[in-house]
């Protein structure tokens, strides 16, 4: 049952046997091994740092290895150094299991989203004095709200190995970044993982409608009630890994829905009811569906669950306003704006225009946003043609510049390198 609306819900310290029996015996003995060992909650609630302001910039390798150059005022220059200037204090990266087999397949150089791939951009962050987040995917390719694919090597795992595999990817990547010096400051288990993770076993069901048809469609009733036993004993699993290798460091969980708090809340109750002990909650906030959405989610989100911290975990079009409202909060981390070169509303320009495809309407009834639900968002209105040469040159917007170091000289964080 989920707990009260007006009360924060209560810790359920459940043991290794009692997990294994109410779930059916699902976890797997490593992982479960693990969680009696390691420190529950590292962070607390309040800001743990000062404010992030940070971007996705996972491409940014991958786009210099064919060619791509960026530049700030005519004068070529590291990337690094063009977010650092304009106040960014704060880079997010992401990784994959096997890569090769999917995201990275057919790109040169690479592969791509790989560990070692990870860590060689990690020590240009490092050097540049600037806090790293990581996100693992928990695939060989996109994990996103339409698709959890399991990683090849594991899609035949019975469930019970499948939490282990979990645990022991986790373990292997963080600890080979420990090992290079680039340890993150912040590690987010799972993407967009609003409807689980690691399908079908890890799925769970939509429980209240989106008002994005897409969506609706495709995730109302989708799977059985066990599924939420199955999702919680996959994140155990790398919770326990992250807090073995890491122990100190916060460990985030992702759900794409930041617009709409009665999911958000459904699914933090959900899992804090089956003793998944987390320490913020990454939220994608790209559209709207009324005026306010996100302000109330970050509201009730505070008030709900105060021991949280929350941050806006992608985001692309009304930059200010986001940032404001997140920064409101004390247990407001911050922002990561999602690849900000080359996507939406991106912050570089080539040719003269802008590298991505333009803001995308903040409310749906003025049409969706394919970030709701990658690829399967209907094309609305006349075809759009967006052409950017991934190799090519980028120049950064001077509009974007300024107003990005005028929000970093309002929050205090201008000029001043994050270090855990």
């Amino acid at each position: 049952m989920a707990a009260d609306a007006d009360v924060p819900p209560r810790m359920i310290d459940l043991s290794r046997r009692q997990f294994a029996a109410g779930t059916g015996a699902l976890a797997g003995s490593a992982a479960l091994g693990a969680c009696a060992t390691v420190p529950q909650r590292t962070a607390g609630g309040k800001r743990p740092w000062p404010y992030l302001l940070g971007a996705d910039i996972t491409w940014v390798p991958e786009d210099e290895a064919i060619g791509a150059t960026y530049w700030q005022d005519g004068v070529q220059r590291d990337p690094l150094a063009i977010f650092a200037d304009a106040g960014f204090n704060a880079i997010k990266l992401r990784t994959f299991v096997n890569p090769e087999n999917g995201y990275s397949r057919g790109k040169s150089g690479g592969p791509w989203g790989s560990v070692d791939s990870t860590i060689a951009f990690a020590r240009r962050i490092r050097a540049a004095g600037m806090h790293l987040s990581l996100t693992l995917h928990y695939s060989d390719n996109w994990a996103d709200p339409q698709k959890q694919t399991k990683p090849a090597a594991w899609a035949d795992l019975p469930f019970t190995q499948l939490v282990d595999a979990v645990h022991t990817h986790t373990t292997d990547a963080l600890g080979r970044m420990k090992a290079a010096g680039v340890a993150p400051d912040l590690v987010v288990l799972g993407n967009e993982t609003t409807f689980g993770m690691l399908w079908p076993e890890g799925r769970i069901p939509l429980p209240f409608a989106t008002g994005n048809p897409v969506t609706d469609a495709e995730h109302m009733d989708s799977a059985p009630p066990s599924g939420m036993d199955r999702f919680a004993a996959l994140l155990k699993a790398g919770i326990a890994a992250a807090r073995s290798v890491l122990p100190g460091v916060p460990v985030a969980l992702h759900n794409h829905l930041g617009r709409h708090w009665q999911i958000t809340r459904h699914w933090t109750d959900s899992l804090i009811e089956r003793d998944v002990r987390f320490d913020a909650l990454g939220m994608s906030c790209y559209q709207q569906q009324a005026q306010g959405d996100w302000e109330r989610t970050f509201a009730e989100f505070s008030r709900r669950y105060p021991d949280h911290g929350f941050f806006a975990i992608e985001y692309s079009s009304r930059k200010r306003y986001l940032n404001d409202v997140v920064q409101a909060h004390p247990n407001g981390w911050g922002s990561f704006i999602w690849e900000p070169t080359r996507h939406q509303e991106a912050i570089f320009l080539q040719n003269g225009v802008s590298a991505g495809e333009g803001p995308k309407p903040d409310l749906l009834s003025q049409g969706l946003n394919s970030a709701e639900a990658p690829g399967a968002t209907p094309p609305t209105g006349a075809p759009v043609e967006h052409r950017v040469d991934p190799g090519g040159r980028f120049d950064a917007d001077p509009a974007f510049v300024n107003l990005y170091r005028q929000m970093a000289r309002d929050y205090g964080v201008l000029g001043q390198p994050i270090r855990r």
